[in-house]
């Protein structure tokens, strides 16, 4: 007997999932449940979305709801920290002091005050947030990224051009994730963050993703001038030095050892090419290549977004969508000591992380709006948890997923708005609380995505692609 825990919902035939299952379970018409999945997930993808793309934000450490867009200017002084609040253009939204450049353009984008889960660990709420699932490590007990992994939001819009039609020969990825992976300017990297992979989904959906690399442990990356010789986005894995006459000789002579193939059972030699072809085709493509060239931009345009590599990491994702990629991840990962998991000497919180993330983000909603990019690129800001109410006494706060905020922005969002409401302590959520899975299913409403289609995991077995439901009330 085939079962999905959960409610019952309508697929885009009327069917419920429940009715879905017992027909390909019988094998009705000779249809059988992968089949029926699979034809169910090709008809639903991307025709009634407003995004054509998403820009993920990712500020991982877990930004202070405080001193960013929940500040509690009435709370005992242990509470509201040292940071002074300034007005919006948003009715009844204060801001951080340190956030000017956002208060002042606060009509192009909503803040989700009430974002909240249970997962109070860093590698968890990162893998959450980027999948609308829970990790299935208990916390504590991990760090890395695993196989079992549920898959990205960007892995499955990635999967999802590559079954359409025409898929496989786009020569610019899907999904792509800026600067580095997550956790490679952490600790020496010796962390693979989870929830940017696509998990049990395969390795032929993870994302393209560029890497950086730190000069020296001084020189940090985050906060330095980028100058035009300072600064280049490369593909993970692809030395600048083998030029691409040479790549292209390789591949042919790889297409000399096809009949090798026949060794292996046809489920391998799919994968296996999938997997090559794709690689092949990105690290191959002038398209690729002239995208990830910031050198193209103007001098004006890399000042407006800040010298600093989260700001042109930012221009970098504008760049991406503007050339057809669906879904770019921007890390803002702590570094050498320095981050958003900000437990003491929160200093850095107000000299270098909150003024750098208030340029680049408001140029890129600025630089959106102008280009006539902002009606179709959704774009969301956060991290994977908040700070707690009480500040210790060396001027820093612990985890607290209890409570935590969000900016969303473009395809069709009300700005100039908020959503949700916390309580006058700012530790639990008062009104209209957003799960996760809330936020994951209305990211794949946004693009188009059915978020209650149906996918096959690595056993085989039918799984929801999310539980959550989109929150309807955030668009205009």
């Amino acid at each position: 007997m085939l079962s999905i825990s959960g409610k019952s919902r309508k697929t885009c035939d009327g069917l419920t999932r429940r009715e879905l299952l017992t027909a390909g379970g019988a094998g009705l018409l000779g249809l059988t449940v992968p089949k029926l999945m699979q034809a169910e997930e090709l008809k639903i993808p991307f025709k009634e979305g407003k995004a054509k793309s998403v820009i993920f934000l990712f500020l991982f450490g877990g930004p202070s709801q405080f001193e960013t867009f929940d500040l509690k200017p009435e709370a005992p002084s242990e509470i509201r920290g040292p940071f002074q609040h300034i007005d919006s253009r948003t009715p009844g939204l204060l801001i951080s002091e340190h956030l000017p450049k956002l208060a002042n353009i606060s009509d192009k984008f909503n803040v989700i005050r009430t974002m909240n889960h249970s997962f109070n660990d860093h590698s968890g709420g990162g893998h959450y947030i980027q999948t609308g699932h829970r990790w299935h490590v208990n916390i504590g007990a991990g760090f890395s990224a695993t196989p079992q992994d549920w898959p990205s939001m960007g892995s499955v819009t990635e999967y999802l051009v590559q079954q359409a039609p025409g898929g496989m020969d786009r020569t610019l990825p899907s999904y792509a994730v800026l600067p580095n992976r997550l956790g490679r300017l952490q600790e020496s990297g010796q962390y693979i963050r989870p929830g940017e992979y696509a998990g049990w989904l395969g390795q032929p959906y993870n994302p393209l993703t560029t890497k950086i690399e730190k000069r020296s442990e001084k020189d940090n990356p985050y906060w330095r001038d980028c100058s035009d010789e300072e600064l280049s986005f490369r593909i993970q894995g692809l030395s600048p030095e083998i030029p691409i006459s040479t790549i292209r000789r390789r591949v042919s002579l790889l297409n000399q050892f096809e009949k090798m193939k026949k060794k292996f059972d046809k489920n391998e030699i799919d994968v296996y090419d999938k997997f090559r072809k794709r690689a092949m085709a990105l690290i191959t493509s002038d398209n690729t290549r002239s995208a990830l060239d910031i050198q193209k931009e103007s001098a004006k345009t890399r000042d407006q977004y800040g010298r600093h590599l989260f700001g042109q990491s930012c221009l970098m994702a504008r760049r991406l969508v503007g050339a057809g990629v669906r879904f770019v991840t921007v890390h803002y990962d702590c570094v050498d000591g320095y981050g958003w998991d900000s437990h003491q000497n929160s200093k850095d919180v107000q000299h270098k992380l909150l003024p750098t993330f208030d340029q680049g983000c408001s140029a890129l909603l600025a630089d959106l709006e102008q280009r006539g990019m902002l009606d179709e690129t959704l774009v969301v800001a956060m991290g994977e948890m908040g700070r707690t109410p009480v500040g210790n006494k060396n001027w820093g706060r612990g985890h607290w997923s209890s409570l935590f905020p969000a900016l969303i922005a473009g395809a069709g969002i009300q700005g100039g708005a908020t959503y949700g409401e916390s309580d006058r302590k700012g530790t639990r959520v008062i009104s209209n609380p957003v799960k996760p899975e809330d936020l994951a299913a209305t990211i794949y409403q946004s693009l188009g995505i059915n978020p209650h289609m149906i996918l096959q995991d690595n056993f085989g077995r039918p799984v929801p692609l999310v539980e959550g439901n989109p929150v309807k009330a955030l668009f205009s």
